[in-house]
């Protein structure tokens, strides 16, 4: 047999779909892929089951139907103060998934650096790897995930071209401040680099935390590439739509990779999403407050059956400390890989091992979601103070 390409053997499988499959097979509650077990809205629906019947059901324009391009715009515009062509800055594509990858294969020539915060979504380091880039990781320090803007500059010194940004960050529920992103921004100026945005959970912010478009920074338009996704904001991750918004010159070439890579995102599906765009404000109104009472009841939970946890200001993650289940005899010298299969057969709950965010040697978290309806998240609470009793905690007995 002849070798497989080098690059193949440089990451893994994505260890978060990998736990929704051992989930799967045991039966488990799944707090690891992060999915609603809700659906999207009834408009959305409602559109859907209209194009079902009356379409469209051929190819639409490879770079997104019209109608969804615009509405897209009109929605970034709203953000960020822009204004954006929805003939030249916008792509809708499968996914935001398919938006980074797309993003740094138009901006990174192989060999290229990229800076990325650590903890990261999984699919940066594979995203760096299959485009041919080298990816420098700035590390974000627990338990407020600051960084230390002298690496992000030691980074563009070092060539770094591209910076990639998770706001809010996926797994730890960082909300980068305004404060923080002029650093941020001012660095990418002063080094002319590109920053290539994740916005995914734009609308799962918590109060106090604000979420700040980069793009909609003084300078910024021009040097950033926003991808981000309908999948979280409407409950509709098996939909795969996603879009990137950026200069011109960027989107235009994007194109071509986009073309090549998928042709286009499914036509009725997008005609659905329009729906969802037209919603409104209150809409957005109505999911934050949502999610706030889900974080909250989540968060009162772990603190009730006694699991440290760290608390997120954006997302729909919490990160737990595992440390104490570690340091005891019957899981010693185990990895959080391991701890999270053993959590999947004996406690009936799925989490994502930590280790496959974080760069540094990072073996005592777990992530959890809580994109969940009320009475799935006391069942998992209920499972999980079972563990929680094995410290000895009186109320998770």
């Amino acid at each position: 047999m002849k070798k497989l390409s080098e690059r193949v053997g440089t990451f893994t499988d994505s260890v978060i779909r990998r736990m929704t499959r051992i989930s799967d097979a045991y039966g488990a509650i799944n707090l690891s892929q992060g999915f609603p077990d809700f659906d999207p809205p009834q408009a959305m629906l409602d559109a859907l089951s209209k194009a079902a019947y009356e379409g469209p059901h051929q190819y639409s324009i490879t770079f997104g139907a019209k109608n969804l391009r615009d509405a897209l715009a009109a929605k970034y515009d709203k953000a960020t103060g822009l204004t954006t062509n929805p003939d030249t800055q916008v792509i809708v594509t499968c996914g935001s998934t398919e938006a980074m990858i797309c993003a740094m294969m138009t901006v990174c020539n192989p060999h290229d650096k990229v800076l990325i915060f650590s903890p990261f979504y999984e699919n940066y380091g594979a995203d760096a790897i299959l485009s041919g880039a080298e990816p420098i990781y700035i590390p974000l320090v627990p338990p407020a995930y600051d960084f230390d803007p002298s690496l992000i500059e030691k980074g563009f010194q070092e060539g770094a071209i591209a910076l990639i940004l998770c706001n809010p960050s996926n797994p730890c529920g960082k909300v980068f401040s305004r404060e923080e992103l002029l650093v941020i921004a001012d660095l990418a100026k002063k080094y002319d680099a590109w920053i290539i945005t994740d916005e995914v959970y734009e609308h799962m912010v918590y109060a106090p935390h604000v979420h700040t478009v980069m793009a909609s920074l003084p300078g910024m338009a021009e040097r950033t590439i926003t991808c981000n996704s309908l999948s979280k904001t409407f409950s509709a991750t098996g939909w795969r739509l996603g879009y990137m918004v950026g200069p011109e010159e960027v989107i235009e070439a994007a194109k071509k990779v986009h073309d090549f890579l998928t042709v286009g995102a499914p036509a009725p599906l997008q005609e659905a999403a329009v729906a969802g765009l037209q919603l409104g404000e209150e809409y957005y109104e109505d999911l934050n407050r949502l999610y706030t009472e889900k974080r909250d009841y989540f968060l009162a939970g772990l603190d009730r059956i006694g699991l440290k946890h760290n608390i997120p200001q954006g997302t729909y993650f919490v990160m737990v400390d595992i440390s104490d289940f570690l340091a005891m005899e019957q899981f010693s010298g185990w990895s959080d890989l391991a701890f999270c299969e053993w959590m999947i057969r004996e406690i009936g709950v799925a989490a994502v091992p930590g280790s496959s965010f974080f760069r540094e040697p990072v073996n005592h978290l777990i992530r959890l979601h809580f994109a969940r309806q009320k009475e799935t998240m006391d069942e998992a609470l209920k499972r999980m103070a079972k563990m929680a009793a094995m410290l000895g905690n009186d109320q998770a007995k």
